[in-house]
């Protein structure tokens, strides 16, 4: 980061998609709206003191993380999943898998999205350390590094995790979605 000052606007257009992609991912769409406009209000409040000592975008997703386990530890957050559960995160990205080829058939979109809908729900599923750092890395594309950098953890711990994470996922996946057949 220069001496220039941030402006949140910027800050804001650039960082709000993937903010809300990443937060829908841990607590569900339903909540990931309302719930990315309380970090961006938190960010438009700190941006003033952001010292630089990290990058803006570790900064942004340490606030998002912290804001997402606060809600899914909330009780009426707990109470509202487990009575309405938990809807998927934007169904449009799964779709843009097909946007370079040719466009499928019915029965091809409605396979690719029972898929897709079987993979959230268990990547939902996983205990919060390993979802957490699952979804930084293989959905949002960070590094463990940055993810390490995030979530106050070591390199180490991170690696451990997500390993952990992807193990359990996938035997997850193996029993009850037939993985086998699509992966």
């Amino acid at each position: 980061m220069d001496d220039r000052e941030v402006n949140f606007q910027d800050v804001y257009d650039a960082f709000r998609p993937k903010i809300l992609r990443y937060v829908a991912r841990l607590v569900g769409q339903t909540e990931a709206e309302d719930l990315t406009q309380e970090i961006f209000m938190k960010v438009s409040q700190g941006l003033k003191t952001f010292r630089g000592e990290s990058q803006l975008s570790t900064w942004l997703y340490r606030i998002a993380t912290n804001a997402a386990i606060d809600k899914s530890r909330a009780v009426s957050f707990r109470q509202g999943a487990e009575e309405t559960g938990l809807e998927d995160a934007d169904e449009t990205e799964a779709a843009s898998a097909w946007a370079a080829e040719e466009r499928p058939s019915l029965e091809q979109q409605l396979m690719q999205r029972e898929m897709v809908e079987c993979f959230e729900r268990f990547v939902q599923n996983l205990p919060e350390s390993y979802r957490t750092i699952f979804v930084l890395s293989d959905l949002e594309g960070l590094a463990n590094s940055e993810i390490a950098e995030i979530l106050g953890l070591s390199l180490d711990v991170v690696k451990i995790r997500l390993h952990r994470g992807r193990t359990k996922l996938l035997q997850a996946l193996k029993a009850y979605c037939k993985a086998e057949d699509w992966l």
